[in-house]
């Protein structure tokens, strides 16, 4: 190893590493239309070693998104490069306004409001939204929230919002703790995920049920989403953290 890969190593670990990434199993809060996981153990220590079968959907547990889950003829999981996996990261707080508001939407002037307070939102980052409703995580009840008539009741973002931080702060890829891009509100008003859509339409990636953004500063960590390599997968469970400066 280099002298300067070693001491690029070497600084990395003696900082402070946040998983941002939920333990899953059959029984985890999922997207309403996706069966639960399955777990089946094949062999166990009396067979001479221990081995399972896992069933999941691709977007199961804290998930990336690839481009071709939403957008014909785009880019698969195994297409994505590494070095697009690993980005500086923004944390936007919006935590209090969701606890007054389950269905908090955020728009441009909230991103505007954090701006003002820590700067400009710089080119090529993951902008994640902290809402700490991964604090609810792993109650289903608790997570989906739903109203009388049955309807989840979850924050998210709106599409302007999203245009803003793709268009107007060229931002690389987003993340939040819910199951989908878009707040209820959001999705009530166009009845399709239209953010959702937007973003892996910039042909980039989107991480989803993510956790401990309340442990990661506004600016300043770097994200790593560590996935597997399944071929043509359009979504799959992720190690997503995040180092601290």
């Amino acid at each position: 190893m280099s002298n300067e890969l070693k001491q690029a190593m070497e600084l990395l670990m003696e900082k402070e590493w946040v998983d941002l990434t939920h333990t899953f199993g059959p029984d985890s809060p999922h997207f309403a239309m996706f069966p639960d996981a399955e777990f089946e153990t094949l062999f166990d220590h009396d067979d001479g070693f221990f081995a399972q079968k896992f069933s999941i959907v691709g977007q199961y547990g804290t998930h990336i998104d690839a481009p071709i889950h939403f957008v014909r003829d785009t880019r698969y999981i195994h297409e994505l490069e590494l070095k697009e996996l690993v980005l500086p990261l923004v944390v936007i707080d919006h935590s209090k306004e969701v606890e007054e508001n389950p269905t908090f939407t955020i728009t441009p002037d909230h991103i505007l409001q954090f701006e003002e307070e820590h700067g400009k939102i710089e080119p090529g980052t993951f902008v994640a939204s902290r809402t700490d409703w991964y604090k609810r995580w792993p109650d289903k009840d608790a997570f989906n929230n739903k109203d009388a008539a049955g309807n989840n009741q979850l924050p998210g973002w709106s599409i302007e919002a999203l245009k803003f931080l793709f268009e107007e702060r060229n931002i690389k890829a987003v993340g939040h703790e819910t199951y989908d891009t878009d707040s209820s509100v959001e999705f009530q008003k166009y009845q399709e995920l239209v953010g959702e859509y937007y973003v892996l339409d910039q042909d980039t990636f989107q991480v989803e049920l993510m956790k401990n953004l309340d442990k990661v500063p506004a600016k300043g960590a770097y994200i790593f989403n560590i996935v597997a390599k399944p071929e043509n997968a359009s979504g799959f469970p992720v190690r997503s953290f995040a180092i601290l400066p």
